[in-house]
């Protein structure tokens, strides 16, 4: 594509060099001829000539600015080799778009948050975050973990109210460890849904992940394990109670529990316990209990944490940034929507009294494009985008004859009719009408720049036509042209009444 793209410019290079000869010898032979006549005379004339040539090309290449002059590239960094690196680099991008967001209380939250994300404890403790339904056996787990009874068990779900945190160590590690046990998910009422989201928001600050089922994953333990893992977190999936399955059904279970996550888990890092054995009968009477099993777990997660475990300190920390960074910018998206919908109501409505007050044949789109070249302006300003008032009237220019030629004027014009006929009877065939379907049609363009906008001066893969139509569907919800016809009926009719 590029050696083409040369040789265009080589052939092109080549033509204009010819056609300057040429002109150039043209002109030699008419200087010969006045001379002969006026030498004055010649030189009047070629200067002029000359003057007009300059003149053509200056004022062609004027017009051709907004188009021959390159879009303006980002500069592409070099991207962090390592979690940390990657995380300081989130983080000032994060304060980059925290002072963007002018809502102060969500500013300063969201300061407060790369703060501390910021400022981090190296020597800070790795967490760990026991997960799962209501009494699959979370806290009989952290229990025997920690070697002691920290944590009430209980059979009844919602045994555990709150996250209790737990200082933890393992041998041959230096790094402080937190057993966080956290409250059961897919419990019932308002308190249980409460408690739920508490318990997620630990789990995705934690890092890692102890995911503790009973029996075959439940759908609500499934589609929480599928989220948490696909927000990157690190997960260990805890099968609990494994005294309870012969050995051949727990084997069976394991491997149905590894072929139904996609991605896939590794097989080390589905494990099999028994936090608390149930009692087994005796012959001849009696009940003997059972020992506690954890060295599956205990195993893996020494492994783990030994070989990742500042690995998954550093890959939560930029798991925690790259969050802070989206919900940056949904807020800034947010915020730039409710200024980008001002300026199209304030300029729908400026289009809708032009076309109002000007006896136009018929409904043409194309006169306001000097109105709709400034309300891209405005909105590429708000995008933080560069685009002069030329290329805001290319871009006007491109959408009305996109509209026009989707057939969507007309549309427009009969949708709105049918809409003002049982309120505006009246001024049916009137400038009203006209003025109406102009704000409408300004509405649609409008949005379509703010979708082209937000995707960074694209179009997509759709073109220009894809994300017109779009608009055009959006925009024809009942609710929305109800509202839209009753603000019509209180600015436009009176213009065009008067």
């Amino acid at each position: 594509m590029v050696r083409w793209r040369w040789l265009l410019l080589l052939v092109g290079l080549l033509i204009s060099l010819g056609a300057v000869l040429l002109l150039a010898d043209a002109l030699l032979r008419l200087y010969t001829v006045l001379a002969l006549l006026s030498p004055l005379l010649a030189r009047v004339v070629i200067g002029a000539i000359v003057a007009a040539i300059a003149g053509a090309v200056g004022f062609g290449l004027y017009r051709l600015r907004p188009f021959l002059r390159p879009r303006r590239r980002q500069k592409t960094l070099q991207a962090p080799r390592y979690p940390k690196e990657a995380a300081t680099a989130n983080l000032q991008a994060v304060q980059n778009q925290v002072d963007q967001i002018q809502d102060q209380v969500a500013r300063q939250a969201l300061q407060e948050k790369a703060q501390s994300l910021a400022f981090s404890n190296p020597d800070q403790a790795l967490t760990i975050a026991v997960f799962g339904v209501g009494s699959a056996g979370k806290t009989a787990l952290v229990n025997e973990l920690l070697g002691q009874p920290v944590g009430q068990v209980g059979a009844a779900l919602g045994t555990t109210q709150t996250q209790q945190v737990y200082p933890w160590q393992i041998p041959n590690m230096s790094r402080a460890l937190q057993l966080i046990d956290t409250p059961g998910i897919a419990e019932a009422g308002i308190a249980g849904t409460e408690r739920e989201q508490a318990a997620r928001a630990v789990a995705a600050g934690a890092d890692l992940i102890l995911f503790v089922i009973d029996d075959d994953l439940r759908q609500a333990e499934y589609t929480v394990l599928q989220a948490l893992m696909g927000m990157g977190k690190r997960v260990l999936l805890v099968l609990n109670k494994a005294d309870r399955y012969p050995e051949a059904d727990l084997e069976a279970l394991l491997e149905r529990l590894r072929s139904r996550l996609v991605p896939p888990l590794s097989p080390d890092d589905i494990v099999a316990v028994a936090a608390l054995p149930q009692p087994l009968p005796q012959v001849g009477g009696g009940w003997l209990q059972m020992q506690p099993n954890l060295l599956p777990l205990r195993a893996r997660l020494a492994d783990l944490l030994r070989q990742e475990g500042e690995a998954l300190i550093a890959d939560n920390l930029l798991l925690q940034t790259q969050q802070l960074g989206e919900t940056a910018r949904q807020i800034i998206d947010s915020q730039r929507q409710d200024q980008a919908e001002a300026i199209i109501e304030r300029y729908q409505w400026l289009s809708a009294g032009a076309i109002a007050v000007t006896p136009l044949p018929g409904l043409d789109f194309l006169a306001t494009a000097a109105i709709n070249a400034q309300m891209v302006v405005e909105l590429s300003q708000v995008y933080g985008c560069e685009v002069s008032l030329e290329e805001g009237k290319a871009l006007a220019l491109s959408v009305a004859k996109t509209l026009t030629g989707l057939g969507l004027v007309k549309g427009t014009v009969d949708l709105l009719a049918l809409g003002l006929q049982t309120n505006l009877a009246t001024v049916l065939a009137g400038r009203a009408l006209k003025g109406t379907s102009g704000a409408y049609l300004t509405r649609i363009a409008g949005k379509s720049f703010i979708e082209y906008f937000r995707q960074n001066q694209s179009w997509g893969d759709g073109g220009i036509g894809t994300v017109v139509e779009q608009q055009f569907r959006l925009n024809q919800r009942d609710a929305i042209m109800k509202a839209f016809i009753k603000e019509a009926i209180a600015r436009v009719v009176p213009i065009a009444q008067e």
